[in-house]
């Protein structure tokens, strides 16, 4: 059966003919016009009734064979072959918010103060990258070199850490040097230690990786060494306990130094926030204890922003080489551009200058947060960090006033939501550093009101 189609030329068009043919064809073959099996007119029938020379309609059939869509059988003629039309896919548009709701102020941990116009620091270290040519081919899959050794300066310095630039490895922030970590040393089922209440996106990332999590409780100091069990490895944040806020102390440290040699476990130091003390100076970091049994993780997202994506690991050097050649396979880790970026910030002490200039900052925000929230519970974490916890009477839902203060315009943490196992009274983890001062100031007014209800 021959088909013959209301087909047409414009030779006005910037289609060349035999693709405009070609579309008109396919257009056919979707919609039904043209089923599989029909006869089309031959190459010098369909060009006479065109008008165009027989090569327009003889390149659009070898486009449309070369598809799939049409078949030539010998002394029979060209045919449509059996293709099943396929449906376009709908695109389905989310629903707009609407335009009218208003904008949250948050006081979540863990988010800097980030200024609307950057500082002359910032660009310098910018203009300084412009001006390099990457290296050919690519980067050391442990990070630049020269980055690595400006960074063991750095931690030698601010943190009390013993380590030369084979110690170091560049990562995308704490989380991704943490699951670098967990690809390379442990296999599903492993169990991990984690601190009960504790940093959800560790848990996170120990579930990716199937391992099994022991929940360790906490107290004012922090880490409860002694409630630790035989386990291969423990994630702690012993300079800032997060969310509570507790400081390991020596003694304590000695003993989780002392358990880890015993039992031959790997310790995991995240020092998310460590630069930001405002009673004393920060107390060295754990990995000085022990770089053998000590993988300490820093970052840039407390200093500077998280949006660089960027931060440390510090290790044995036989740990450094096996997350290397890891990462050599995967191909994952930092652009050349924001490595650079962060050597030309320390080299330039641009990163030493924000932090005091922050550290100043926070600590008139952790004051006037203090003050504010004073009469509605225990104030725990002041001394250190971006954040407070608040906790409440036994009565409160914690839960329900953070569902609360958002519909009032605040987005803030329960502290529930940290717990897993171990239980303990309710409460706020307040961020101050996140909003200007005047927003600041604004959201806490809010959340008073909220926790005024609340005790209603």
């Amino acid at each position: 059966m021959e088909s013959s189609l209301p087909l047409t030329i414009d030779r006005s068009a910037d289609l060349p003919l035999h693709l405009q043919l070609a579309e008109q064809f396919r257009a056919a073959i979707l919609d039904g016009r043209l089923q599989a099996g029909h006869r089309l007119a031959s190459t010098r029938d369909l060009a006479r009734e065109l008008s165009v020379s027989r090569s327009v309609t003889q390149a659009a059939y070898d486009q449309l064979h070369a598809e799939g869509w049409i078949e030539g059988r010998t002394g029979a003629g060209t045919f449509v072959t059996d293709v099943v039309p396929l449906q376009p896919a709908v695109r389905r548009h989310a629903p707009t918010k609407p335009a009218t709701e208003p904008q949250l102020l948050t006081l979540r941990p863990g988010i800097p103060y980030i200024a609307p116009t950057p500082d002359p620091g910032w660009r310098r270290a910018w203009r300084e990258v412009s001006t390099q040519s990457p290296a050919p081919g690519y980067d050391d899959a442990a990070g630049l070199p020269a980055l690595r050794a400006a960074l063991a300066d750095h931690v030698g310095r601010v943190r009390g850490i013993a380590c030369g630039p084979e110690n170091v490895l560049i990562t995308n922030g704490t989380v991704h040097g943490l699951r670098l970590l967990l690809a390379v040393t442990r296999k599903p089922g492993d169990r991990i230690a984690i601190e009960d209440p504790g940093y959800l996106n560790a848990v996170v990332a120990a579930r990716h990786y199937g391992l099994e999590i022991v929940d360790v409780p906490v107290d004012e100091d922090g880490l409860r060494v002694s409630a630790l069990t035989d386990v291969p490895a423990v994630y702690v944040t012993p300079s800032h306990q997060y969310p509570l806020g507790g400081r390991l102390p020596v003694a304590r440290r000695n003993e989780l130094i002392r358990w880890a040699r015993r039992t031959g476990a790997l310790l995991i130091e995240d020092d998310y926030d460590s630069e930001f003390r405002y009673d004393v100076a920060p107390l060295p970091a754990l990995a000085q204890l022990d770089l053998d049994r000590v993988v300490h993780l820093g970052t840039l997202s407390k200093t500077i922003s998280p949006a660089l994506r960027l931060g440390w690991l510090v290790a044995s050097e036989q740990m450094i080489d096996r997350l290397a050649t890891f990462r050599a396979e995967s191909g994952d880790w930092p652009g050349w551009p924001m490595q650079a970026a962060l050597l030309a910030m320390l080299r330039d002490g641009y990163l030493d200058q924000s932090i005091r200039r922050s550290r100043r900052l926070y600590a008139d925000r952790r004051v006037h947060t203090c003050t504010v929230l004073s009469p509605y519970g225990q104030i725990i974490g002041q001394d250190a960090g971006l954040h407070i916890t608040l906790l409440l009477p036994d009565t409160v839902d914690d839960v329900k006033v953070a569902a609360a203060a958002r519909a009032a315009g605040v987005v803030i943490a329960p502290l529930s939501e940290y717990r897993r196992s171990t239980s303990g009274p309710p409460g706020l983890v307040i961020g101050y550093a996140t909003p200007s001062t005047k927003d600041l100031h604004k959201a806490l007014n809010i959340l008073t009101q909220v926790l005024d209800v609340s005790r209603r």
